[in-house]
């Protein structure tokens, strides 16, 4: 299927985006796919080959910009992890929510998209995937293994909302997941979905924690969400 790149304007200056596009003229639902702390890597990209592969204009957008521009790192080293950790700490999350509507903004007036975009993120993707759904005018979002979210449930959610919790996820405690869904579990915009024994990242190819059948699992319920909602 083919990619590209696109460069995305905005009144802070322009950043780079992975773009992958279903075979054929389209048009199709556009869906920004929000990256991990590892920046724009093969498993984003990868993502959004997925997501093109079941019909979906999938962009990514360097959200890592501010901090450098181009990141691209893996989980397979300490000297990695403790970079990616540097970033994350570095990361501006409202600066960040802007740029993704400035995404949707782009996707949604690209002359292949029908108009309809979601969001799907990843770890901290995951807890900007639950801003889209506060913040944006997103038409769905879906979140894994979504950090910090606590910290955020007193926004409302005001578009439909998926998130994939890890029973065991390192990055968010039982606590955490406990207030999670007391918040949540009786707003009709939002399905929770719950791993038992999953760590987090758990639906990441190749890494540590994958798991196939959970992956497999979180993965159809993220696609049957955003045919639903996106048309």
């Amino acid at each position: 299927m083919p990619n590209e790149r696109w460069t995305i304007k905005t009144v802070d200056g322009e950043f780079d985006a992975y773009v992958a596009r279903p075979d054929g003229a389209g048009p199709w639902p556009g869906v920004v796919v929000i990256q991990e702390i590892f920046g724009i890597n093969f498993v984003v990209r990868e993502a959004c080959d997925w997501l093109a592969g079941q019909g979906f204009l999938a962009v990514a957008p360097d959200l890592f910009w501010r901090i450098q521009p181009g990141i691209e790192i893996t989980d397979r080293t300490q000297a990695e992890w403790d970079q990616a950790f540097d970033y994350f700490n570095r990361f501006d999350v409202d600066a960040g929510v802007r740029d993704i509507q400035a995404t949707i903004d782009k996707v949604r007036a690209d002359h292949a998209c029908t108009g309809k975009v979601g969001t799907v993120g990843y770890c901290l993707g995951g807890h900007l995937a639950f801003l889209t759904a506060t913040r944006t005018d997103t038409d769905a979002a879906v979140g894994y293994y979504g950090v910090n979210l606590p910290a955020r449930l007193n926004e409302p959610v005001n578009h439909p909302l998926t998130l994939h919790v890890a029973g065991e996820d390192q990055f968010v405690p039982k606590e955490a997941q406990a207030q999670i869904h007391a918040a949540l579990d009786d707003n009709p915009l939002v399905s929770l979905h719950d791993y038992p024994g999953r760590d987090h990242a758990f639906a990441r190819p190749e890494g540590k924690h994958f798991h196939a059948a959970d992956a497999d699992a979180a993965n159809g319920r993220t696609l049957a969400f955003l045919r639903e909602k996106l048309g």
